[in-house]
């Protein structure tokens, strides 16, 4: 009985992620969702809950395939060129990925629930614990405390910006490429956390 409701629930993560690619984010509904796999409504609920549970299901695939892209660079001797890289295939993944992405930072900015499951959020640690080791190697001598708080401030600028990735509608009002605004971002950053030393 378990495997074939862990079945049901592939399919329907399978299907769901195909319809966001389609059709894009907004398009994803129960009833959508239902008619594209054949399953009732009634069935997504038993397996999920609500949409709230499947798109947080959703959104763990999409933060699993960054961090397999992201893990999978070989670490140069330079933690510049490092984080460089980093930030480089996390602009690549969501640049690639607009619409799986948007529904990963829309449900952020409209989920009420501040609360996500541990195994959420040990998921976006371990893409912030990729660049730790860099961090470390650049700012010697900071205490932990500190390098969390510089590896979470540096999530969340690039999470911030990532939105703007995620839409082409303000390409006609700016002429920055994505990628370099990115690794501006980051540059800066780390050239400002240098001086504040």
């Amino acid at each position: 009985m378990t495997e074939i409701k862990n079945n049901i629930r592939q399919i329907l993560l399978q299907k769901g992620r195909d319809l966001v690619k389609e059709k894009g984010a907004d398009f994803l509904t129960a009833r959508k969702l239902s008619d594209a796999t054949g399953y009732s409504v009634g069935t997504i609920y038993n397996q999920f809950s609500n949409m709230d549970n499947f798109v947080l299901a959703q959104n763990r695939l999409t933060l699993e395939e960054l961090f397999a892209k992201l893990s999978i660079l070989l670490p140069d001797k330079n933690p510049y060129l490092n984080l460089n890289r980093y930030v480089d295939a996390f602009v690549s993944y969501v640049i690639n990925h607009q619409d799986l992405w948007y529904l990963l930072y829309n449900f952020h900015l409209q989920n009420k629930n501040a609360a996500y499951p541990l195994s959420y959020r040990r998921q976006i640690l371990k893409i912030t614990n990729l660049w730790r080791d860099d961090l470390r190697q650049i700012y010697k001598g900071k205490k932990g405390a500190e390098l969390k708080v510089f590896m979470q401030v540096l999530w969340l600028s690039l999470f911030s910006l990532s939105a703007y990735l995620t839409k082409n509608n303000l390409d006609k009002m700016s002429k920055i490429n994505k990628r370099n605004l990115c690794q501006l971002l980051l540059n800066t950053y780390l050239a400002g956390l240098s001086t504040l030393r």
